[in-house]
């Protein structure tokens, strides 16, 4: 079968489609046929090397990378009765998604539902889980609060503001042009600061009236990190996510204590998936969300699986306005 292989880490041209062995289903496994792979920065951190001393996330070398998809159930281990073959299905966090098949743990599958497509099956799972945990479980945010969403027009971005949205909190969100300020605004963000034109902390306490935020989602990393824990309010929280500017190396506790005793977290989206209760619930939520019309996927670009190092070079590069797939099958 063809997958995207890598045999070093590096750069997106080490992403090279080829032939490897397909799987079987093994103990607890179903093998799932793909339709679209779901293309995400921690299939970046894994490419180049980010995440190789990772006890979380296993970076062995060679290996297929992609940790989100679409597809259909080939096969079944006996022992599963809750998953048949044929079935509509979506996963992430089983890593080898960019693969014609691949084998996934049963309890980390998601049916999906008959009214609901294999592209936005493809979109939910780990940038749509990502945005509900962080809303719903690390912050849970409540109405009246407010909280500061960086890169408000990508994938995560959007789906975090609508969330936010769903329960009545005020966002504050940054983007770096016009154009990605009127994405932030049509998915629901109260305010837009263009951080290139402007200091985002500054701009977050003339908002705040001098208070600055409940909570700050931090998908950039080195870039803002040290303003976004001073965006934050008296014992408020940072949530450091992601790293699209860089990885942030180490934080000073007195900095925290500074910026008025606030509270920060690094979290890994595995420790909120952690079952299949709770996957199945995150996902329950996001399907319930889309049919009600009260969330709404982009899909920004959609890439041959052969293409893969260009899909990477264009969410590294930070042109993303929504979710970026691979079309597999």
């Amino acid at each position: 079968m063809k997958a995207i292989s890598i045999n070093q880490f590096g750069g997106p041209e080490v992403c090279r489609i080829g032939d490897v062995t397909s799987p079987k289903a093994m103990a607890g496994e179903a093998v799932v046929k793909v339709a679209f792979a779901g293309v995400n920065f921690i299939d970046v951190y894994m490419r180049n090397g980010t995440y190789a001393r990772s006890h979380t996330y296993k970076t062995p070398l060679p290996m297929v990378i992609g940790m989100e998809a679409a597809g259909t159930i080939e096969s079944v281990d006996e022992s599963i009765s809750d998953l048949k073959i044929g079935q509509r299905v979506a996963f992430c966090l089983s890593r080898g998604s960019y693969a014609e098949r691949i084998a996934v743990p049963a309890w980390k599958l998601v049916p999906i539902p008959d009214d609901i497509s294999f592209e936005i099956g493809a979109s939910i799972m780990l940038q749509g889980c990502t945005a509900h945990y962080l809303s719903r479980s690390a912050f849970p945010l409540q109405r009246g609060q407010t909280c500061l969403i960086h890169a408000g027009a990508g994938g995560v971005g959007q789906l975090l503001i609508q969330l936010a949205k769903s329960v009545g909190a005020t966002v504050l969100t940054t983007v770096s042009t016009p154009e990605k300020a009127d994405i932030a605004r049509a998915r629901g963000a109260d305010y837009c600061i263009l951080y290139r034109d402007s200091d985002f902390r500054e701009e977050v306490m003339r908002l705040t009236s001098g208070t600055g935020v409940s909570v700050v989602y931090d998908s950039v990393g080195r870039d803002t990190i040290a303003n976004s824990i001073r965006s934050v309010y008296r014992r408020g929280l940072c949530v450091l996510f992601g790293a699209s500017s860089g990885v942030v190396d180490s934080i000073e506790p007195l900095a925290l204590a500074e910026a008025g005793s606030v509270f920060f977290t690094r979290p890994h989206l595995a420790d909120y998936m952690s079952s299949a209760e709770e996957i199945r619930g995150r996902a329950a939520e996001l399907f319930k969300l889309v049919r009600q019309g009260m969330l709404t996927l982009s899909i920004d670009r959609i890439f041959p699986l052969a293409d893969a190092s260009s899909a990477h070079r264009y969410i590294e590069a930070g042109k993303t306005q929504g979710k970026l797939l691979l079309r597999v099958q």
